[in-house]
């Protein structure tokens, strides 16, 4: 009876506490039976999800997930309608143990952790910040983690015990090449011998432990592994995403702000984590109790006390979990939230540093090094009371801080471009910038068809391309109407446009009352590209405040203050300057002089540069490695050793100076650790004359016996060599090729002068010219008319004007005396260099403001994540419309199987040239329908987009030519004019091959080669001249005074040339001759020009100017492809033939636009 009774005492207890586990047991059987049936369609997407999504963004793993479902739906494969793979293959207590080892709590990373964990390949992570090596340290700790790299001697030895003893491994920053002795590792190539499991490394098996696991990390950002690698590896895409950093800053400034708030935090999100494991446990304990009993349930005692436990524990951890999860949400959750501002713009701010990594490979931060730049911003932001007015303080002080200590580290013609990319993304993420309006101000209008286009109502000073952006912009939401308001107000449009700075003018009509500041933006950038740069300035100026348009001075010694032993600070060198001089005065006024071990890298260099190193963590040196770009080999060794520093006791004195041109090749690790700072020249001729004064001792000054000459010598030197650092400004019209003149040229030169003045009584011009520009400046210059210009601009300033004018040029006020009064005087000089300085026309600003803004767009576009317009056009749809109407437009290829019949046998050179040409363009026309058919088919999923149509998809999205395209002939054109303009030389060719008539005009750009034409023809054309040899022949050149219609009749002799633009300078018809252009007037369309053969030694050349004629604007042409193609006598008019080479002035077959 007690027997009995003690058994129904047990089973109510077992009953009473089995019937709550009864229903969630009910309910989860439920559940599972719902998710039983769902299991083929959601098993599908998590195959493919873990199997294919590594490597992208999140927006494309949901696009693509979104496509499969849709798929899968139509297949009618049962699966759930909120599918998730994070749902599927997680569950919220894994997800909270990751995120406390230290992955970020954003749905990527999440998605990253589970293919990282799930995928049956070893994963390879993409993790230029390190944050998923941080996380997988933790994950693997309790496995023994073993860290190694391919600079580790013997790292496969720690692999193969790893195999041995089932340890962890992880192998990191690997570059785009894997050690092929890791390939079986890889593969996975176990094999089963007699019980064991064995795998083949080297030429001997190893026992496999099933526990092994290897991890692989790559810091670099975008690296192109080959098929090998990525079918053999999991691809995992670690970039960090702008939600899970922010959420990271967040924690660090609320620690810092609140540190209890945060710690209260912690706490409850590790009590949360464990209270919730805890009942997962209890759980788990009890099924198996339950499965494990052996006979009666209730002689089993455990059974009946760990269920006692269990209920009474479930209970109490149950409501301890309700009220921590209240007391999360309803107080910690929004105190914590007030300085979410805060993590946000630091979290946008990083992101704008990392986007600079694309347009220079120097350009690499480090999130580390940026979270100790935040926590400096909240340390050292003015405090205060208000919330508000504190969160405005921090965000205002670590936004200037991000620009004033990434600036040092830029080159100067990308510092306005980073101030305006982070004040655009600022304002975007507040939603002050329409995506279709940005989009329009870096591409502008691309009109592929003028036909159904409107007309433009001011032809007269209204470009086709101006006209262009104009009824494209019309089609941008908030700007209908801007096209009725030129057919309305052209006067005052053209008033607004020929204006010196229309960006200060009131807009034409209502616009002006209607625009915001950024549209006011776009009327500038569509009609008058060369103010965008003053308008970009302002913008920022209004909207972040001048401070960020007024770059800091590099200070070396503020730099090395902010430094540690630990960190090297790099020099990104540029042309024409080094810094070495620099730092040797800092070692001196910091008395480490005597301490101060320099090196120039080159081949053999690398043991004396690591004993160096050595030795100065020691003994702390400073060490100043020089030129690392010549010792690339040595870069992952130098990588290894400042990786060892930042473990390794250095002595607090020790600085590791590094300097290297930018390449890509430089190891991301050691930019990312390190403090950059950029070395450039001067910019205008006070600065560069006031910086080569300095270099001037007294001693020198006065070492020259001439003394009267050689100062009046030197100053011309000086102005000379500061004259042809800063023409590179005016671009094409400055130097055709830019050259890295450089204070060793000036050195050089001021000791030729010095000893030539003493050594001869009289002046030596013709050796002191010879020498500093032909020998020494010279010897930099590799264009035959650059070196004309460098004659030019010597013969100038070295003759015996210069010694004898009171008033000579630019030395008018100064004074013959003392290095100070030369010093004193040039204080004085203007600081903006007017065009006239370098002999230029006004103009030539003009021009190189237009290619300024052409640069700054074009990288802008760069930057930019391709996404779709406020509109819902995507920027596939954008492109496959583009596709689709350049397709349209090309004409069909010309048919020269008939032109070739129809000239028969006897073949004129004229005959194989237009044989030549229509096979050129043919090529070209078949390659574009090729890839524009591929292209539309890789859009629509039907073919794989390899790499090449991936770069036909970037260029054709931007309104870029592709590069493919580009190789029949180069230009300058966007996609609209480079296409309309290809229709029109298709055109010239084929009524030339139909009629198998030469034209009488001949149109000298539409020949991908015009030089090999016209060498073709010279003899040809020249059949009066019997007796000359062809070496004997040139042209000579007449223009016409009458309009190109007039002309009916081919020359006797020679050839006709239509089609020819002046750059430089403007042509008078009446006067036949070269005149200044007006304002503004920045090419001039030249009459036909008869080419007529001549006998070299019957040429005048008396009153010409010897104008060099290039294919297109960029003068320098590409490697394998000179743009220069013939020289052709102009008449100089009222001004000497050195005046217009001063001008820059050339003839262009074919223009940018």
């Amino acid at each position: 009876a007690d027997i009995l009774a003690q058994k129904l005492e047990r089973a109510t207890q077992l009953v009473d506490g089995l019937s709550g586990e009864r229903e969630r047991w009910i309910r989860t059987v439920a559940d599972l039976d719902n998710k039983y049936d769902l299991l083929p369609g959601d098993c599908l997407l998590a195959t493919g999800f873990v199997s294919y999504m590594g490597p992208f963004v999140s927006e494309y793993r949901d696009k693509m997930v979104k496509l499969w479902r849709k798929c899968i739906s139509e297949e009618e494969i049962p699966s759930s309608k909120d599918f998730s793979v994070i749902t599927f293959l997680s569950d919220p207590t894994t997800i909270r143990e990751w995120n406390i080892q230290g992955l970020p709590s954003d749905g990527f990373s999440t998605e990253n952790g589970i293919i990282v964990t799930r995928g049956s390949r070893w994963p390879l992570l993409i993790d230029p910040q390190c944050q998923g090596m941080k996380w997988i340290k933790n994950l693997a700790k309790n496995m023994e983690l073993k860290v190694i790299d391919f600079g580790l001697p013997d790292y496969m030895k720690v692999v193969e015990q790893a195999i041995q003893f089932g340890k962890a491994v992880l192998l990191q920053n690997v570059l785009e090449e894997l050690d092929p002795s890791l390939s079986p590792i890889l593969n996975k190539a176990v094999v089963k011998q007699g019980g064991q499991l064995l795998i083949k490394l080297g030429d001997k098996m190893v026992q496999f432990n099933e526990n092994f696991r290897f991890f692989i990390t790559t810091k670099l950002g975008n690296p192109h592994y080959a098929p090998e690698i990525s079918t053999k590896t999991t691809l995992v895409n670690f970039a960090v995403k702008q939600q899970g950093l922010e959420a990271q800053l967040l924690g660090i400034v609320v620690q810092k702000e609140r540190p209890q708030l945060e710690e209260q935090k912690n706490n409850l999100v590790l009590a949360i984590a464990a209270g919730k494991r805890q009942l997962i446990d209890l759980e788990d304990e009890l099924l198996r109790l339950l499965y494990e009993t052996k006979g009666s349930l209730l002689d089993d005692l455990d059974l009946l006390i760990t269920l006692q436990t269990s209920q009474s524990t479930s209970i109490a951890v149950t409501e301890q979990l309700k009220h921590e999860e209240v007391r999360m949400s309803q107080r910690t959750h929004p105190l914590r939230m007030g300085y979410r501002s805060c993590a946000k713009r630091a979290s946008i701010l990083f992101f704008v540093l990392n986007d600079m990594s694309q347009i220079d490979p120097m350009y690499q931060f480090s999130l580390d090094a940026y979270i100790m730049q935040f926590v400096q911003s909240i340390e050292k932001s003015a405090k205060s009371p208000h919330l508000e007015e504190r969160i405005i303080n921090l965000n205002d002080y670590h936004t200037y801080s991000v620009y004033r200590n990434t600036c040092r580290g830029l080159f100067e013609n990308h510092k306005l471009l980073f101030s305006f990319h982070m004040c655009v993304k600022i304002l975007d993420d507040i939603g002050k910038i329409s995506a279709a309006e940005y989009n329009f101000l870096l591409k502008g209008g691309v009109v592929l068809d003028r036909e159904n286009q409107l007309d433009n109502p001011c032809p007269n000073w209204l470009s086709d391309l101006a006209w262009d952006n104009i009824t494209e912009m019309d089609k941008i939401a908030g700007f209908h109407g801007v096209v009725t308001s030129f057919e309305q107000y052209p006067r005052d449009w053209q008033i607004w446009y020929t204006s010196k700075e229309p960006e200060s003018l009131p807009l034409i009509g209502d616009w002006e009352n209607v625009c915001t500041e950024f549209q006011r933006m776009l009327f500038v950038r569509s009609l008058r590209s060369d103010r965008v740069s003053f308008c970009v300035t302002k913008f920022i100026i209004n909207n972040l405040g001048p401070r960020f348009v007024d770059p800091p001075v590099l200070d070396v010694k503020a730099v090395l203050e902010d430094s540690t032993p630990r960190t090297p600070l790099i020099f990104v060198l540029s042309p024409g300057v080094d810094p070495t001089g620099a730092l040797l005065q800092l070692a001196e006024s910091c008395e480490m002089s005597e301490r101060f071990g320099f090196l120039s890298l080159g081949q053999g260099q690398a043991p004396i540069a690591t004993r160096l190193i050595q030795q100065g963590a020691r003994e702390g040196n400073w060490v100043f490695l020089a030129n690392c770009h010549l010792s690339l080999s040595w870069m992952p060794k130098l990588d290894k050793i400042v990786d060892t520093l930042q473990a390794s006791r250095v002595n607090k004195n020790f600085r590791l100076w590094l300097s290297s041109s930018p390449h890509p090749d430089f190891p991301i690790s050691i930019l990312q650790a390190g403090i950059k700072m950029t070395t450039e020249p001067p910019k205008g001729i006070r600065a560069n004359l006031q910086r080569l004064y300095q270099l001037i001792t007294e001693e020198k000054f006065t070492l020259c016996k001439n003394q009267t000459k050689y100062r009046k010598l030197l100053f011309c030197l000086c102005f000379f060599h500061a004259i042809l650092l800063e023409r590179k400004k005016f671009q094409q019209l400055g130097w055709n090729i830019i050259y890295s003149f450089n204070d060793s040229d000036f050195e050089v030169s001021e000791n030729l002068l010095s000893i030539y003045l003493d050594e001869y009584t009289e002046t030596p011009w013709d050796a002191l010219k010879y020498l500093i520009a032909g020998v020494n400046y010279g010897g930099h210059v590799t264009d035959d008319w650059d070196r004309r210009l460098l004659t030019t601009y010597i013969n100038q300033y070295f003759c015996d004007e210069a010694l004898e004018v009171n008033f000579y040029r630019y030395n008018a006020n100064v004074t013959d005396g003392s290095l100070q009064s030369y010093k004193d005087y040039i204080k004085f000089l203007p600081v903006i260099d007017q065009p006239e300085a370098f002999g230029q026309h006004s103009n030539a600003d003009i021009t190189s403001l237009i290619i300024e803004t052409r640069v700054l767009c074009e990288t802008l576009m760069s930057l930019q994540i391709q996404r779709s317009s406020a509109e819902g056009e995507s920027p596939e749809d954008k492109v496959m419309q583009l596709a689709v109407d350049v397709l349209s437009k090309i004409p069909e290829p010309i048919d020269y199987e008939t032109t070739e019949k129809t000239i028969g046998v006897n073949k004129t050179p004229l005959d194989m040239a237009v044989q030549k040409m229509i096979t050129r363009y043919n090529a070209l026309l078949i390659e574009m329908h090729q890839s524009l058919l591929d292209l539309q088919s890789g859009i629509q999923g039907l073919v794989v987009m390899s790499a090449e149509l991936e770069d036909i998809f970037i260029s054709i999205y931007e309104g870029r030519v592709p590069a493919g395209w580009l190789k029949a002939y180069p230009s300058l054109k966007l996609l609209g004019s480079w296409t309309r303009d290809l229709v029109l030389r298709v055109q010239h060719f084929g009524n030339w091959a139909r009629t198998t008539h030469a034209p009488i005009l001949f149109w000298l750009a539409a020949f991908t080669f015009p030089t090999g034409f016209l060498t073709a023809v010279l003899p040809e054309t020249s059949a009066r001249r019997s007796g000359v040899s062809v070496d004997a022949l040139s042209w000579e050149f007449t223009v016409f005074k009458v309009d190109d219609k007039v002309i009916v009749e081919a020359p006797q002799e020679g050839v006709y040339v239509r089609g020819l633009y002046l750059e430089g300078a403007a042509w008078d018809r009446k006067g036949s001759c070269l005149i200044e252009p007006q304002p503004m007037q920045l090419v001039c369309a030249m009459p036909v020009i008869h080419f007529k053969p001549m006998e070299i030694l019957k040429k005048k050349t008396k009153g010409l100017y010897v104008c060099p004629s290039y294919y297109y604007p960029q003068r320098r042409g590409v490697q394998g492809r000179p743009a220069f193609v013939v020289a052709v006598d102009l008449k100089s008019g009222k001004e000497t033939s050195d005046f217009w080479i001063k001008r820059g002035t050339a003839l262009l077959l074919s223009l940018s636009n």
